[in-house]
């Protein structure tokens, strides 16, 4: 865990209070041995804690040289002291910066079939959210250092580095990944790391975020699974309801009728997929089988469920989301 904050407010505090005091001493000292007012002796006292070396205020007799010698101790502790508490706050702070990447990057090394999220922001936490949601396993990787504090508060497993550097990539176990999220700002880092990804896991799933048109294209070349633009998609899901709103009401009034979420999901049969060669009735479980697209494009509604799903085909259902 990362330093004490009140210890080392501690520390601070007691600096402070040591000096106030030494400015306290310094002034009360000059004005009864000395008999100066308050202003030159607190001058006076400044001078000497700080070692400045101007001349004194005032000729200073015995006594007055004899304080000034106990003022300028005082002044060299409190240096001291300053000293310690910066050097010690500096030495914890690397210590427990090394320690934590340690324990991160352990944790990291423990990890597989799990997803890697490339960017925090509000689609990469949407992301992780939903993977919390499921329970499943995955680490985020984001430049950004200021987004630290957020990832360790989130309780998720991360590292600040760039997503785009290989070696990153290979400590966040793109090797043993069952997928990869870009969902960086700029496609054309998104391009880049689905490259890179791909070459380094030739078999691992990847989506990515394409905000510009013409970057779907680019990412699938890349060798992206899947290509997801939020924007687009917003933009369909805004449209459906301004122009068909009686069906959101439907699902809605279902969903709370029911009082629990419900999910749309499209299940893709692909080659050598664990569905293929399934019905419908085990690729659906529990939830509702709405429609079948086959490869041909042949669209089948509610279909039955002892047919056999083969590679090409689409199956549209409808279940909660737990």
């Amino acid at each position: 865990m990362s330093p004490n904050p009140s210890t080392l407010w501690n520390r601070v505090r007691w600096l402070a209070l040591l000096l106030v005091g030494a400015v306290a001493y310094g002034v009360a000292g000059y004005v009864l041995i000395e008999h100066w007012s308050v202003t030159d002796a607190l001058y006076m006292t400044l001078l000497v804690l700080s070692t400045v070396g101007f001349r004194e205020v005032r000729p200073l007799d015995a006594g007055g040289r004899a304080f000034t010698a106990t003022l300028i101790v005082a002044g060299v502790v409190l240096v001291l002291v300053l000293v310690t508490v910066v050097a010690t706050w500096v030495t914890e702070e690397q210590m427990w910066a090394s320690r934590r990447r340690k324990r991160m990057q352990k944790r990291l090394d423990a990890m597989s079939d799990h997803f890697i999220i490339c960017a925090y922001g509000r689609v990469g936490r949407a992301v992780a959210r939903d993977f919390e949601a499921e329970d499943v396993p995955f680490v985020v990787i984001d430049p950004k250092e200021e987004l630290e504090e957020r990832m360790l508060e989130d309780g998720v497993a991360y590292l600040t580095e760039d997503p785009s550097v290989e070696h990153v990539l290979e400590r966040a176990g793109i090797a043993r990944a069952r997928g990869l999220v870009c969902a960086v700002d700029s496609d054309a880092t998104n391009v880049y790391i689905t490259l890179m990804a791909r070459s380094l896991n030739p078999h691992v799933l990847i989506v990515a975020r394409a905000s510009e048109p013409g970057s779907d294209v680019r990412l699938q070349t890349a060798g992206a699974d899947r290509v997801v633009s939020p924007f687009v998609s917003s933009g369909r899901h805004m449209a459906m309801m301004s122009l068909r709103p009686e069906i959101v009401d439907a699902v809605a009034f279902t969903s709370r009728a029911r009082n629990r979420p419900m999910r749309v999901e499209e299940l893709l049969i692909e080659e050598g997929s664990e569905l293929s060669g399934k019905n419908v009735g085990v690729a659906r479980g529990s939830a509702t089988a709405l429609a079948l697209r086959n490869s041909e494009g042949t669209v089948t509604t509610s279909p039955v469920d002892g047919l056999i799903l083969k590679p090409g085909d689409l199956l549209l259902t409808l279940g909660d989301e737990s």
